[in-house]
């Protein structure tokens, strides 16, 4: 399947302490602020109601945000549970967390330090807090690759009971880190273009 026959519906991209929707600044705060005080002051300002999220890694708060923002603006949830799928994709896996934890216990271990970590977890609480149930796969790449997310979740919407993708990029790395999150769906709505991988490309690039 041409990665032309899914379409954008809406996209969030997450860098420098700022969140753009759909190509457009949404939010910027102050940039002073370490990574985990802009984590707070995004889930305070855009939900600020689910308590989990105190307990994700940096790595699962970052998506989580980022699709949190997204569905608020491209919501899905009038979709069958099994009908909506996600596709992400990072360089360092759960690295940066694993470091963390593992320097709490460099010197004395304790069973009651548990790293909530792993990459697939950040799937698990996106597709817990909104219900998704579809199909999904985590790769591990070098960059953001546009074509790999604009063929394959079109693949899987063509072949698969998938009527909507979420698909994307979340790396985080000491101080370094940027979500792209897009929703690709079967059927244009309101200002969706088509999925080609140029089109993820000139969006991922926005503020870079």
């Amino acid at each position: 399947m041409n990665s032309a026959e899914a379409y954008i519906t809406g996209s969030c991209i997450i860098r420098h302490h700022g969140i753009w929707l759909n190509g457009a600044l949404l939010w910027e705060a102050d940039r002073s602020m370490d990574l985990q005080e802009w984590l707070r002051a995004g889930y305070d300002r855009f939900s600020g109601q689910y308590p989990k999220f105190h307990k994700m890694d940096a790595l699962s708060k970052l998506g989580w945000l980022a699709a949190e923002v997204l569905l608020k603006h491209a919501p899905v949830q009038a979709l069958p549970p099994e009908a909506v799928g996600m596709v992400l994709s990072n360089r360092s896996g759960s690295l940066d967390t694993d470091i963390r934890y593992y320097a709490t216990v460099k010197d004395i271990a304790s069973p009651a330090l548990f790293v909530y970590t792993l990459p697939n977890i950040v799937m698990g609480e996106i597709c817990i807090r909104h219900g998704f149930k579809g199909e999904n796969i985590f790769f591990v790449s070098e960059n953001f690759d546009a074509e790999l997310m604009s063929s394959y979740p079109a693949q899987l919407l063509a072949t698969t009971p998938l009527q909507a993708c979420l698909c994307g990029w979340v790396e985080v790395m000491g101080d370094d880190y940027e979500v792209a999150l897009f929703l690709l769906e079967k059927t244009p709505k309101g200002q969706a273009s088509p999925a080609t991988a140029e089109a993820l490309n000139e969006r991922y690039k926005i503020s870079t």
